[in-house]
């Protein structure tokens, strides 16, 4: 026996126990972004959402403006503009996602870690 795996043991209590017993059920969309809403960057997250859906919002004008203009000048820059949108969302949307996937990730290294010692317990 090592003294990670004394550390590990040491280191469980009842709140881990029933942590570990919630990892079993499935996790839908929405409470992996429910999660990732609270926690730690609680508050980015939430930002990183709103800032999205204007970005989208800008996205969407600006592609409903390429119907309505009249000159080449304006439809390159508003096709411009959409380019630079879909880009745009296309980043947030990444880093909201990449922080659901690490959150996923820790949270079955979390119950990996709870299950080897619960199994060194036995």
């Amino acid at each position: 026996m090592t003294t990670i795996d004394d550390k590990i043991r040491g280191a469980l209590d009842e709140d881990d126990q029933a942590f570990l017993a919630s990892l079993d059920e499935g996790r839908g969309l929405f409470t992996q972004i429910g999660d990732t809403l609270s926690g730690p960057l609680g508050g980015w997250a939430k930002l990183i959402f709103v800032v999205t859906f204007f970005l989208a919002m800008a996205t969407f004008y600006a592609i409903w403006q390429l119907f309505l203009v009249d000159t080449t000048r304006e439809l390159i820059l508003w096709a411009t503009g959409s380019v630079i949108g879909f880009m745009a969302v296309g980043f947030t949307k990444d880093w909201f996602f990449s922080r659901m996937n690490m959150l996923a990730i820790l949270r079955e290294v979390k119950r990996v870690e709870l299950q080897v010692a619960l199994r060194d317990e036995s």
